[in-house]
């Protein structure tokens, strides 16, 4: 596989195929539900966040066990061509967003998506997800919908509710 090099682009995005392809087999394969994961500039510098998850939730030790994991088959495969810092979460209140089937599942809630490319001139949506369909999220916000092609998302999340 060809390394990963990160762009002169300071946002955190969906991991390329080469980094998924490494990263979700390992997840996995060591039983837990592979979220997604995004790499990018963060606070802290390079970085490769990936989200796991278990019908329990996660704790510290899951994190670790699959950071270990990650760490070394990322070595071998060698996918990621510069420094980076690997971080294992789970998905948190703000679940991020990355499948259409995840999309899916959470239609009815306020999301937040930013895509790559403008639709209807926008790239930042905030909203109620009310449909998913035929590979496109449709978000309501302030009585209009707009359709976003879920292959076109930067970044998508759930708006947490206190």
């Amino acid at each position: 596989m060809e390394p990963f090099s990160l762009a002169e682009n300071f946002l955190m995005q969906r991991v390329a195929p080469t980094i998924q392809a490494v990263v979700e087999p390992v997840v996995t394969g060591l039983g837990y539900e592979y979220v997604g994961a995004e790499f990018g500039q963060a606070e802290n510098g390079t970085t490769l966040r990936v989200y796991i998850d278990t019908p329990k939730g996660v704790e510290v030790d899951d994190c670790a066990t699959v950071s270990r994991q990650l760490s070394a088959a990322l070595d071998v495969d060698d996918v990621i061509a510069t420094a980076y810092l690997l971080e294992v979460s789970s998905p948190g209140l703000d679940r991020p967003l990355f499948s259409e089937n995840q999309f899916a599942q959470q239609v009815g809630e306020t999301i937040k998506a930013r895509t790559i490319t403008a639709h209807d001139g926008r790239r930042n949506f905030k909203g109620v997800l009310v449909a998913v369909e035929d590979g496109t999220a449709i978000v309501e916000i302030d009585g209009i919908d707009y359709t976003i092609p879920i292959d076109d998302v930067e970044q998508a999340n759930l708006i947490a509710k206190f």
